[in-house]
């Protein structure tokens, strides 16, 4: 696979994810998945992002930085949304705030087979 290759799957999987195109997302995303560490398979990593969707409607993922060095992704992502009730613990209520996620994917076999992500909730807390 080829840097062109593996971030044209790195853009369709994030279309995928800002369309909410969840029967698709076995396109992109390992049945075995890791996320940070803890192997929460296909079903386990599908039921966390609907769960984001649900606490921050507006949410939309916008790729400031990639990176692809097969088989390999790095990413910096920008939101700028407006989450309902507590967001990583954070009580922002309905506030619109914008923050970063920094984020490391390993490809197996053309899907994301690991992913490593650390988001900015310091920027979250500065804004509330």
């Amino acid at each position: 696979m080829t840097r062109t290759d593996l971030s044209d799957i790195y853009r369709s999987y994030i279309a995928c994810l800002n369309s909410q195109d969840w029967p698709n997302l076995e396109k992109f995303v390992h049945e075995d998945v890791d996320y940070n560490g803890k192997r929460i398979g296909l079903a386990g990593y599908r039921a966390m992002l609907e769960g984001d969707f649900r606490a921050i409607p507006d949410l939309f993922f916008d790729i400031r930085v990639q990176v692809s060095e097969p088989p390999h992704v790095a990413a910096r992502l920008h939101f700028d949304c407006t989450p309902r009730g507590l967001l990583f613990g954070l009580p922002v209520n309905g506030r619109r705030i914008q923050f970063a996620e920094n984020v490391f994917y390993m490809f197996q076999d053309g899907r994301i087979a690991n992913v490593w992500s650390i988001i900015d909730k310091a920027a979250i807390a500065n804004q509330l």
